[in-house]
């Protein structure tokens, strides 16, 4: 449990992203989450639980708003709920961005990003769209695919309707989310169907090989460990891990050939479970010719950003990835 772990790795870790630790520690005992983020040691015997305690955060009244919409879903899959948020709904040719939330492949909703997508979509002018996808372990690969790319093809479908430019959308995530949004560009690319201008990659869930290894001691201690990833990979595929390849669209990081994907912002901070994945992930992408920008925040655990945003670790790695959307998205 993770006051274990505090005193553990604590020299290591960020001075203005350990505050938020200690207090998961002394809450761990008598809170099942804290700030939306899951405990250490997701598994079926607590799931329904977490699912349950999510809770969305206080939105803004002063900014976008956002707006429940159900569209169709991939060919014999129910109908999709997304989340919109227009920040100008009369204004033509907005940048778009599908956006897919973390939670291990198997918690997490929409609403738990509202309040940073309401700020990211009046900072750039962009509508943006956050799927609600299927999760497992009741709905295994692909269905959580499928309905992302499903709101990928509604929006290119609806573009005049939404006021939304073809050729300026981005897929982005952070955690499970990220890997899903990988996940879909790789089907892009092999399909040929939508185009997408850019992915944005935050401490991306991509190597379900990672299940496989034994970490070093200070790396995935906080917010999400091993087991924890043990049990996403596990509730994806349907069965554990194993070194035969599944589908490269289940695991990204599977894919042979990167080539042929859009440019592609990726961020992870040095304490990250995910942190030997992101870095060996962006350097294939420079290998196969993809434009690639990376952040490796040292100290940083996973999601530090989202629970300790006003840190200055967090603000400059924010303040990062945001500049790297702007631009790909030319927004003025």
């Amino acid at each position: 449990m993770p006051c274990a772990a505090i005193s553990a790795g604590a020299a290591k870790i960020d001075a203005s992203v350990r505050l938020i630790l200690r207090a998961i520690r002394d809450e761990s005992s008598r809170l099942p989450i804290l700030g939306n983020i899951p405990p250490l040691d997701l598994g079926m015997d607590n799931l329904q639980m977490i699912r349950n305690a999510q809770f969305p955060p206080a939105l803004s009244p002063l900014a976008v708003q956002p707006q429940e919409r159900f569209i169709a879903g991939g060919e014999g899959n129910p109908k999709l709920r997304v989340v919109v948020l227009d920040p100008a709904p009369e204004r033509p040719n907005k940048p778009a961005i599908l956006h897919l939330h973390g939670g291990g492949l198997v918690v997490g909703k929409p609403e738990v990003a509202v309040p940073e997508l309401q700020q990211l979509s009046a900072e750039l002018g962009a509508l943006i769209v956050s799927v609600d996808y299927r999760l497992a372990p009741e709905h295994p690969f692909p269905a959580g695919l499928d309905d992302a790319y499903a709101a990928l093809g509604w929006l290119h479908q609806a573009a005049v309707e939404l006021g939304v430019d073809r050729k300026r959308i981005a897929v982005m995530g952070e955690s499970a989310g990220a890997g899903l949004a990988a996940a879909v560009s790789l089907r892009v690319r092999d399909r040929g169907e939508w185009p997408i201008r850019f992915q944005l990659l935050r401490y991306p869930m991509l190597d379900d090989r990672t299940v496989l290894r034994l970490p070093p001691a200070h790396v995935g201690t906080f917010i999400w460990n091993a087991q924890s990833n043990a049990f996403g990979w596990t509730s994806l595929l349907g069965r554990k891990p194993l070194m035969a390849e599944p589908p490269a669209e289940a695991a990204p990081a599977r894919a042979v050939d990167l080539a042929g994907l859009p440019p592609t912002w990726i961020g992870v901070g040095t304490l990250d479970l995910f942190a030997q994945e992101s870095i060996h992930f962006a350097s294939r992408l420079v290998v196969a010719g993809v434009p690639v920008e990376m952040s490796v925040v040292p100290g940083a655990y996973h999601g530090f950003d989202t629970m300790v945003p006003q840190a200055r670790i967090s603000a400059d790695f924010i303040a990062g990835w945001k500049s790297a959307l702007s631009r790909s998205l030319e927004v003025d």
